[in-house]
């Protein structure tokens, strides 16, 4: 028997809240995500052309997710005369959506505060996330309920825990 070396994950990037360019100027159009599961294996939404500062995708990104990925990747970039501009970005513990007691096929509402290059808050990107895959990476019944997270990156001084809560500047 093969030994897989990949699950199937599905990423709905749903909407984005509050993204501005340069930290203050509202976004007003061509705005798209990029999700990572690994460098060399990207997925991209299409852009937004009407949403603004506030854009709605609802739409569904499939991918492979190697068994030793440890984060997915999400970035919003803006269409500029150039190419693209990154707004921001976020990096996603995979334990918040298959450890604890999470099993396959557990579909997760999230959403994440996105840092630009500086380490600043730009936004945030509301997505579900749903891991198709061996049964392996569902929880045993020994589990115990907990949520877990992991350092988000340099700029963090705490641990994303991947559920939502209220924000108010």
């Amino acid at each position: 028997m093969e030994k897989a070396s990949s699950r199937v994950i599905e990423v709905n990037v749903i909407s984005g809240e509050d993204f501005k360019v340069n930290r203050r100027n509202p976004l007003k159009k061509n705005v798209f995500v990029i999700v990572r599961s690994d460098p060399l294996n990207p997925r991209s939404t299409r852009m937004n052309t009407e949403g603004g500062c506030n854009p709605i995708w609802n739409e569904k990104l499939v991918m492979d997710l190697p068994l030793h990925a440890s984060f997915i990747t999400v970035e919003v970039h803006c269409k500029v005369r150039s190419g693209s501009k990154i707004i921001g970005t976020a990096r996603i513990p995979l334990s918040d959506f298959t450890g604890g007691y999470l099993s396959v096929n557990y579909l997760s509402f999230l959403s994440y505060r996105l840092r630009d290059a500086n380490g600043e808050k730009n936004g945030i990107i509301n997505l579900s996330v749903k891991v198709n895959g061996p049964t392996n990476m569902s929880c045993a019944t020994s589990c115990s309920p907990l949520w877990f997270g992991g350092p988000m990156n340099n700029f963090s001084n705490g641990i994303v825990t991947g559920i939502p809560v209220s924000y108010r500047s």
